[in-house]
């Protein structure tokens, strides 16, 4: 009977309820859009592994090291395995089309990434080409590649327009792998810079450092910067993850501000939702009045009044989350490569769930209050 009554009530004024609704699912589909950028930007770190360190210059990331650090990096205790990293910085077409390339040392970078699957043929046919690249899957479907495409990138740190063969695809291991990269051999790199460019050739970016143990990262860490302490290129070696956070720390404002944005959306139509609740319960004195007249409890009001606030937050709600992941889908997808890790995760839709409840349970607080302690003769005689 309690249901049947909520359910009654809130569909009694059909256009005020259906403006709810749509305040509550707008609410909902923003904050959980929102909250997805935001996750989005950390995403980077979140699918890092701790069994991996980066090592560059202390100065800047502008800054190279000598390629003989490599040597010294792979003999210390717990690494199992060192490779070398380049950024590249071309423009494929046009400066719209920005994604990350990186120039690595095939053979040893890929068996530190399991995250990244590649069908072993085309592995195989990518080690084999001087100018073959590995890409991303959702990278080779936002342009179209194919395996045997020929992409041309104009150089912008290394002048020049340049050529590469795409022998291979690579798809993450889950949805918090990047497939919007672009891997070509360092090798390529390094024998053209020597003929072009002979200073900036036998010169690393970044090492990138696999450990057998991951409990050792900061020892480890700390013995690679000791080792090249007070040479002409120091070290600063991190966690990957460090690493990775390390550049979402200088957009950090940018992300309090978007959640900030979403959190005073959810207040504004809790506002909304409370004014709709607190001229339900006005109108409906008289009713309450005669129930609690006829012997019904004030838990009973106290019931119909939450019952029918929470009912509307959670059909609101439900909706909302139904079009959050569409609409995140098609955002992620207009925003290419911006965003290359975009999707929503469960805390999201938890977090979205638990926004509505509270919502419902703000609203309905200060009506049923007054509901449940009115005066049975000051209710009657209320007009409805």
């Amino acid at each position: 009977m309690l249901l049947k009554l909520i359910l009654k009530n809130a569909l009694r004024h059909k256009l005020r309820t259906g403006l709810t609704l749509t305040g509550i699912v707008v609410a909902i589909l923003a904050f959980g859009l929102l909250q997805t950028v935001v996750h989005a930007w950390y995403a980077g770190s979140e699918g890092t592994s701790s069994t991996r360190l980066i090592t560059r210059n202390a100065i800047s990331l502008v800054f190279s090291m000598p390629l003989s650090y490599q040597a010294k990096i792979r003999a210390l205790p717990s690494v199992n395995g060192v490779a070398i990293a380049n950024w590249f910085g071309g423009v494929y077409v046009t400066e719209k089309n920005f994604f990350p390339q990186f120039a690595v040392q095939a053979e040893n970078y890929f068996p530190l990434y399991p995250e990244f699957v590649v069908n072993e043929a085309e592995m195989k046919s990518f080690l084999h080409d001087r100018k073959g690249a590995l890409v991303g899957r959702k990278l080779a479907e936002q342009y179209g590649w194919k395996i045997g495409d020929v992409v041309p990138i104009r150089g912008t740190i290394w002048p020049g327009t340049w050529e590469f063969v795409v022998r291979g695809i690579y798809h993450g291991i889950d949805k918090k792998t990047d497939e919007h990269q672009f891997f070509f051999h360092w090798e390529y790199l390094n024998e053209t810079a020597k003929l072009r460019y002979p200073r900036r050739a036998n010169l690393a970016g970044i090492f990138i450092v696999g450990l057998s143990d991951a409990s050792r990262a900061a020892e480890v860490s700390n013995a690679i910067d000791a080792t090249f302490k007070n040479s002409l290129a120091e070290t600063l070696t991190e966690t990957e993850k460090a690493f990775q956070l390390s550049f979402v720390a200088q957009t950090e404002t940018i992300l309090i501000a978007v959640q900030a944005v979403s959190y005073v959306v959810l207040l504004i139509i809790m506002a909304v939702m409370a004014n709709t609740m607190a001229m339900t319960v006005r109108e409906r004195l008289p009713e309450y009045a005669t129930l609690k007249a006829l012997g019904f409890s004030p838990g009973f009001i106290t019931a119909l009044i939450f019952g029918e606030s929470i009912a509307l937050a959670i059909i609101g709600a439900t909706i909302g989350i139904a079009l959050t992941f569409p609409v995140a889908q098609a955002f992620g997808s207009a925003m290419g490569t911006l965003f290359p890790i975009f999707f929503v995760a469960p805390q999201t839709v938890m977090m979205q769930a638990g926004a509505a409840l509270l919502m419902g349970l703000i609203a309905a607080a200060v009506p049923a209050w007054r509901a449940a302690t009115m005066n049975i003769v000051k209710g009657l005689r209320s007009i409805a």
